[in-house]
């Protein structure tokens, strides 16, 4: 039997319970270390979902991944990845990265950026290796943020 691929797709309001959920699932082992909730879990979903901002993964049609992804003035944005935990190891995220990647692509971006907050180490381990370059480290919302960004 065939493994169900993982599909993503533009969140409309209805997912925004659903997002919420995955969010607040893969980033609640970080509440402790960071000494308050990231701030992913803090978002209006409904709302990035009605500017358009919000896509997700499914999986057998259970949505199992988060991509809140949009332009500003310094580039194209990843502003946070998120897989449920059940689903570590599956290739979700990675689906998230290379789509939104293939976006910014399809929108003539050049390269795209991200942050993460400090206290997530793994984070920083991961990006370098999927071709992410650390750019700047610097206070922004009341988080200690570092700054990677990836050519295309």
């Amino acid at each position: 039997m065939t493994e169900p691929s993982i599909t993503v797709r533009a969140a409309y309001e209805g997912d925004a319970l659903t997002a919420a959920a995955c969010i607040n699932a893969a980033f609640e082992p970080y509440v402790e270390r960071i000494g308050k909730p990231p701030a992913p879990m803090l978002y209006d979903y409904a709302a990035l979902a009605a500017d358009g901002k919000v896509w997700v993964a499914e999986l057998g049609g259970q949505v199992v991944g988060v991509l809140v992804q949009y332009e500003t003035a310094d580039g194209f944005y990843i502003d946070t990845v998120a897989a449920s935990p059940h689903t570590h190891g599956t290739g979700v995220g990675r689906a998230l990265l290379e789509f939104a990647e293939g976006e910014a692509r399809g929108r003539g971006f050049e390269s795209i950026y991200l942050c993460t907050n400090s206290k997530m180490t793994e984070n920083q381990v991961l990006y370098p290796k999927i071709g992410y370059v650390e750019y700047d480290r610097r206070a922004q919302s009341g988080y200690e943020r570092v700054f990677y960004r990836k050519r295309l």
